[in-house]
């Protein structure tokens, strides 16, 4: 009765102890794969380390052409009833690392298209996992492509914030450069097209640093949750997409193309 009593305490304990593990404690995958049950969007991890406008409170821009990104997050969207509240682009996740590939990105990728809006695909890099060139690949194998049809943007890479550990994922600014050089020339060697860069400018500063070379080739989506994009990473006089809140009229988060629609089209056909 004894040995009874204390392997049921034993066991009760174990359980306690199983549910009170904090998610910071699982490791990060090797594969770069999402921990489990989670999938980084654009901008998953701005609002943590940089802050901003309240969800649903940042006003809209009024100049440019308004669009929005997705991710599994949104499921099934509705992109009739987007196309109606005034959405012209949408930029859906693909993959991320090199064992994640959204669910539900045919819906995404190809209903926006349906509907008449210009859409592209992105990439969420995790650079401490695996290389640059096997990232892209990846990315380019599941979805991220592009076609001079004027309707698909440049295939994108969001490098942002770790949202695994160290915030620069390990890496020095020269090696982080390295490493974003090796997903462009994969995307381009396949494409025909340098990658669009999703960045925040803080985020840049800390870990690529005063790099300006990116910037004559890559167009730049930058995100901040603010009244206006600020201060752009070295090597960019202006941006092309403003991601300027994570909530709002459109599902998903909010951005405004910095032009009009004839140049949101010239962009998408390079």
């Amino acid at each position: 009765m004894r040995i009874r009593r204390c392997s049921t305490l034993l066991s009760t304990l174990g359980a306690a102890l199983a549910v009170t593990v904090p998610a910071s404690a699982a490791s990060v995958p090797t594969d770069g794969s999402p921990l489990s049950g989670a999938d980084h969007r654009a901008g998953s991890t701005l609002r943590s380390h940089e802050g901003g406008a309240a969800p649903g409170t940042a006003p809209q821009p009024l100049a440019g052409v308004a669009g929005m990104d997705v991710s599994s997050h949104q499921g099934n969207v509705n992109w009739a009833a987007a196309w109606r509240a005034g959405a012209r682009f949408a930029i859906v996740k693909a993959t991320e690392g090199t064992g994640y590939h959204n669910p539900k990105f045919g819906q995404q990728y190809g209903g926006s298209y349906n509907v008449g809006m210009v859409r592209g695909a992105y990439h969420f890099a995790i650079p401490s996992s695996s290389s640059g060139k096997a990232q892209a690949d990846y990315f380019v194998d599941n979805g991220g492509g592009w076609k001079a049809d004027g309707r698909t943007l440049p295939p994108t890479l969001d490098i942002e914030y770790n949202p695994y550990g160290s915030i620069c994922f390990g890496l020095s600014q020269a090696a982080m450069a390295r490493w974003i050089h090796d997903f462009s020339a994969t995307v381009h060697k396949r494409t025909g097209r340098h990658p669009m860069i999703y960045t925040a400018t803080n985020w840049w500063k800390r870990c690529v640093g005063g790099n300006a070379s990116f910037g004559m080739n890559h167009p730049l989506w930058i995100a901040r949750y603010a009244s206006a994009p600020g201060p752009l990473p070295a090597g960019w006089s202006s941006h092309s997409i403003w991601q300027y809140a994570d909530s709002g009229r459109f599902p998903g988060d909010q951005n405004v193309f910095n032009g009009s629609a004839a140049q949101l089209r010239k962009l998408a056909t390079g």
